[in-house]
């Protein structure tokens, strides 16, 4: 018996889906069914290629209910500019839950992972920010910084965003871009101590191995997500302002030990209240959130399998029934 498998390019997948409430909402689904315990969800699968200057992380899991799981390759090769190549590619491959085929392949070249990334960070402000947020500032200068800032707008109406890069020249695109795509005041601030200051919405979207946000610049009525941790040595935050918050949630607690900004506030012997509460249980009501207007939370974001289960899931449905991209019967 034939059986038909779903492919699309990344264009194809651009002209389908954006970053939009219904698809935060997805994302939100995801964090509330890990908070449930019945999600299997594996360790994140990692491998350094030094000599390449590249890595590769492979993610997946398993959400009861949903007729799919993915499986999620993401590459990063950093020296690919030099050859005229984009640094981050990858695919999603979506199988049936229900026979093990599969279902359709996302040539997506991290397409859909950006977006189900900056949905997260929705999710996070949504549970997390202050009510009242004038001010968001970004610090980095990358698509996610891009999409970050557009994602929390969708939960928040601020009226002005601050972005702070290393290159001075990326940090004054970055803001004219968010400018014309929000029409609102955005600019470059030079100084990230300031940027927080005058924020009450900060999120952090590099690569650092070093702090770019200290612990005291924290201030009342202040919200941090942190996605930029996503391998063992890296970290935004300085580990002390873990602690200083008063409340710091992890996407997932297994992974932010290992990779995210939990492992640089053990590493230093800092934190020492156990577990923190997860994003999902925010969401769920099986844990409290933001408790006042003027509390300090920090939300640390790595990534997860199902919220790319969820996002290929989706894309699944929205193309069921539809013509576009290729069918190939196997």
């Amino acid at each position: 018996m034939a059986h038909e498998v779903r492919i699309l390019t990344e264009t194809e997948l651009r002209g389908l889906i954006g970053l939009d409430r219904a698809l935060v909402d997805v994302v939100e689904g995801a964090f509330a069914a890990l908070s449930g315990g019945q999600v299997v969800m594996p360790p994140v699968m990692s491998m350094d290629l030094a000599e390449a200057h590249g890595e590769v992380d492979v993610k997946t899991a398993y959400i009861p209910g949903l007729p799919g799981f993915a499986i999620k390759v993401s590459p990063g090769f950093f020296d690919n500019p030099k050859l005229g190549l984009p640094s981050l590619n990858g695919l999603m491959i979506l199988f049936s839950a229900r026979t093990g085929l599969v279902e359709a392949l996302y040539l997506d070249n991290g397409y859909l992972t950006d977006l189900r990334t900056a949905a997260a960070g929705a999710v996070a402000a949504r549970h997390l920010a202050p009510a009242r947020v004038e001010t968001a500032g970004v610090i980095g200068t990358g698509v996610q910084a891009r999409l970050q800032i557009r994602a929390a707008r969708l939960e928040r109406a601020f009226s002005r965003v601050l972005v702070w890069g290393r290159d001075a020249e990326k940090a004054a695109a970055c803001a004219a871009d968010l400018a014309a795509d929000l029409g609102i005041e955005a600019r470059a601030e030079p100084d990230p101590a300031r940027l927080v200051a005058e924020s009450q919405l900060v999120v952090t979207t590099t690569p650092a191995t070093e702090p770019v946000l200290r612990a005291d610049w924290l201030h009342p009525g202040l919200h941090i997500t942190a996605m930029g941790s996503d391998q063992a040595g890296k970290g935004e935050l300085e580990p002390a302002a873990l602690m200083a918050a008063d409340l710091y949630v992890a996407d997932r607690v297994s992974q932010c030990r290992a990779m995210g900004e939990l492992r640089g506030a053990l590493a230093a012997g800092l934190w020492t209240r156990g577990d923190p509460p997860e994003l999902g249980d925010i969401v769920t009501g099986a844990a409290p959130g933001r408790m006042s207007d003027d509390a300090v939370t920090i939300c640390d974001l790595t990534g997860t399998g199902a919220q790319d289960t969820a996002i290929a899931s989706h894309v699944h449905a929205m193309i069921a029934g539809r013509p576009g991209g290729t069918t190939v019967r196997t």
